[in-house]
């Protein structure tokens, strides 16, 4: 079943029961009204009604059981009667309905058979003849000295009124609350209808373009999508869980290339070693006269790949466990005594070039002493190796704004624009061209930015003035620590 359809179900009955609810209450409100103006109207007759009976005016003409009165003073079809205390009518009339006096008619009503224990009131009860239901007014008086039976000590005075008009007056209220509550029903149930309609338009139009992204088409939105209506926050809402899903598929590509390059540049920089490895084997093998010399040169070609494959493995092995987020060693370290080893490790691999350290004050963070000993040394070897030689390189550590900083600023040509990007990249290399012993495998860079991001900080790169290029690190450094 639509939801178009459920609304209408839901509403429908509800409206219905409403309508219904308050033509009872119309009905019930005027039949009490009109119910009211007859009692009145029977409290006010009576005493008049009550004379007639007990003293005939000389005009009336008689007949029958009754007295006889004028008809002016009273409705037509008006009924009395007096009753003793034995319950036997004494006195009895009716006033005519087409006027004249009191009298006799075969219209009356059925006055019940104790009506003399009744309690003092007013009752509708049926009637015979021309008229349907009567209105009844019970009372008990003490007898007048004219009453008939002189041994009652009570009377009971009857008057009923005929009903009819009262109910023609309801009959002609059921019948319009009918007709026009059936009218406003069907308006209102069309009306209904096309509003529903309307309002579940841009559901379905946001059925459509799910469908459509359901097929494959991301890049589409729904509407309306603002927050006028609820239908417009749910559109919003619903771009907003689009947006990231396309952000995340476009993430998932970026990353499925991403490990298709590592997947590749990894089995390209393993592959070298273990060419390199079975060549020298292959070559050991099927020479066996090789002169010593020779064989020791294979050997240790053979050692070196070994040992250069082995580094490649361990650098991806930490890549991974950083990726993983497996956790760090955590304690003080001392950043001023790490930029001075690093600086005397430099100057040591090249004593040709001025390396120099630039310390504003000694600075302690918490962290893995080993792998930011790892980081701040690849980012000094990078500086050696892709700068000309005798080009200075400095070292500087500050603290500032709550953040350790470590400076590795050289002097060479820089950082092209195009490459800034992927500077951090696993296997990335600024200069393709450059061979594997003088640039590495291309995951020095890589092991600094991941190990910087395991600590809470960041690595970045700018330009040198006057030229070459400077990357920085940025570890948190807890207040208190800075001092050491």
């Amino acid at each position: 079943m639509s939801l178009r359809l459920r609304l209408l179900l839901t509403l429908a009955p509800l409206f219905i029961l409403g309508l219904a609810a308050a033509d009872v209450g119309t009905y019930l409100a005027l039949q009490s009204s009109l119910l009211q103006g007859v009692d009145k109207q029977l409290t006010v007759i009576e005493p008049d009604v009550m004379g007639e009976l007990l003293n005939p005016s000389p005009a009336s003409v008689g007949g029958g059981h009754g007295a006889h009165g004028p008809t002016d003073a009273f409705p037509g079809g008006t009924y009395g009667e007096l009753v003793n205390a034995s319950g036997v009518v004494t006195v009895q009339g009716q006033t005519p309905q087409d006027g004249g006096v009191v009298t006799d008619s075969s219209s009356y009503p059925v006055i019940p058979a104790n009506i003399d224990n009744y309690t003092t009131g007013t009752f509708t009860v049926p009637g015979k003849g021309s008229w349907d239901s009567y209105r009844l007014l019970v009372s008990i008086q003490s007898p007048p000295p004219q009453f008939p039976d002189s041994s009652t000590t009570k009377f009971t005075v009857v008057v009923a009124v005929p009903l009819d008009g009262v109910n023609s007056t309801l009959s002609t209220l059921l019948l319009f609350e009918i007709a026009i509550s059936s009218g406003i029903m069907i308006i209102v149930l069309v009306v209904t209808w096309l509003l529903v309609r309307r309002g579940m338009r841009p559901l379905e139009r946001m059925g459509a373009t799910a469908r459509s992204i359901a097929a494959g088409n991301l890049g589409k939105r729904v509407s309306p999508s603002n927050e006028r209506t609820e239908v417009g926050q749910l559109g919003l809402a619903l771009n907003g869980m689009l947006s990231q899903i396309e952000r995340a598929f476009a993430q998932r590509d970026v990353t499925e290339q991403k490990l298709r390059h590592f997947v590749s540049d990894a089995s390209h920089e393993l592959r070298t070693p273990l060419t390199s490895m079975r060549g020298y084997a292959e070559l050991l093998q099927r020479n066996p006269d090789m002169t010593r010399d020779d064989v020791l040169l294979a050997v240790r070609r053979i050692e070196d790949e070994t040992r250069r494959m082995g580094v490649l493995v361990d650098d991806l092995l930490l890549l991974a466990r950083l990726d993983q987020g497996r956790p760090l060693d955590r304690a003080p370290v001392d950043l001023t005594s790490m930029v001075n080893d690093a600086v005397s490790d430099a100057r040591a691999a090249d004593p040709e070039r001025a390396v120099t350290a630039q310390i504003e004050k000694p600075v302690t963070v918490t962290g893995d002493d080993l792998r930011l000993r790892q980081a701040v040394a690849n980012l000094v070897r990078n500086a050696l190796v892709h700068t000309p030689a005798g080009s200075p390189v400095e070292v500087a550590l500050q603290a500032q704004n709550g953040q350790a900083e470590i400076d590795v600023i050289d002097h060479g040509p820089g950082v092209p624009a195009v490459q800034r990007d992927r500077i951090f990249e696993r296997f990335h290399r600024a200069d393709p061209a450059r061979s594997r012993d003088q640039g590495g495998s291309g995951l020095g860079l890589s092991i600094a930015a991941a190990v910087v991001t395991a600590h809470g900080g960041r690595i970045s790169l700018t330009d040198t003035p006057g030229g070459g290029a400077t990357f920085r690190i940025e570890l948190p450094a807890p207040a208190g620590t800075t001092d050491v």
